[in-house]
């Protein structure tokens, strides 16, 4: 059986007993998923939908990102973001897989090309290796990872990509770290078939790229937040720790919904259970018009990654 019609037969597959720590009894969410998690997905210009509040996955283990995958899911996360470089693509896919009662319509899989190349094959052989590897039958979103290699190797990269599309190993496509000129490169060329649905670049109060932002929205392009929560590193900011007393919430969870009221798609990483659960439970406050203005002021282009 294939393991799209496992999927769509919502096929009960058990945790395999050398995981007791994932046995259902440990999945119940420790609160129902929240109404952020449940709400209906935004939508993305080609008019496809898409998680708002996703799993990152980034430098996660393999062991990491299997009890992780298991935590959301249990927890109501539907998004899971993933890449070659974080090497594991397996992991994720394995762990959604031994989930029971999912559909692959339920799921929404992130994946990123490692390298852009000039070479058209090695590029399509590359996204068709991580849909294998992946084995969930197709990947929902598949990105490039970055606009590095110049011109000829972004626009090669995203033709393969455009075909992947087309052919259906890949549902939509989009971009990652690209700036102004990059995506106005490759929004100006005229060979383009498929347009980017997403930039994912590192959003949070303290590096807010209004510049990108801009130009994104311009173009349809959604915004992607990666490291939503500056890695941990202005969580004793006063202005954080004032706001997030005055909400009754962590500073993650204020960071999250700042990231939400902007309308992003958030990507908070944590392989921890409780607080990939407190991440997403969100949806009980919403920050005011003046406090967003006063978080939107913290910018200091902090850049955690890249």
């Amino acid at each position: 059986m294939t393991t799209t019609e496992m999927l769509a037969r919502k096929v009960k597959v058990q945790t395999p007993p050398s995981h007791p720590t994932l046995h259902s009894s440990h999945l119940k969410p420790k609160t129902p998923p929240t109404d952020v998690i449940s709400q209906p997905n935004p939508k993305l210009s080609n008019g496809l939908s898409i998680p708002q509040i996703q799993l990152g996955l980034y430098m996660m283990s393999g062991p990491e990102t299997t009890g992780a995958v298991h935590w959301a899911l249990a927890a109501g996360y539907r998004g899971f973001d993933s890449a070659q470089w974080y090497e594991n693509e397996a992991e994720t896919g394995t762990a959604i897989l031994s989930y029971p009662n999912l559909t692959r319509a339920d799921i929404f899989f992130t994946s990123k090309l490692r390298d852009n190349s000039t070479s058209y094959a090695t590029v399509r052989q590359s996204i068709a290796q991580s849909v294998a590897t992946s084995n969930l039958g197709h990947i929902d979103l598949f990105l490039l990872h970055s606009p590095y290699g110049g011109r000829e190797a972004r626009l090669t990269s995203w033709r393969a990509l455009e075909d992947a599309v087309l052919e259906g190993q890949v549902r939509m496509a989009g971009v990652s770290n690209y700036g102004v000129k990059h995506i106005e490169e490759l929004m100006t060329w005229e060979d383009l078939r498929v347009k980017p649905v997403v930039n994912q670049i590192e959003m949070h109060p303290f590096n807010t790229q209004v510049e990108i932002r801009e130009v994104c929205d311009k173009h349809g392009i959604k915004i992607e937040a990666y490291a939503p929560l500056a890695r941990a590193m202005r969580f004793k900011h006063p202005v954080i720790k004032r706001l997030a007393a005055k909400y009754a919430c962590s500073p993650a969870q204020l960071m999250v919904r700042w990231s939400i009221q902007h309308g992003f798609v958030t990507l908070p990483k944590s392989a921890r259970q409780d607080r990939l659960v407190a991440n997403a439970d969100v949806g009980g406050f919403e920050i005011s018009q003046e406090d967003m203005d006063e978080m939107d002021g913290l910018d200091e282009k902090l850049v955690t990654d890249w």
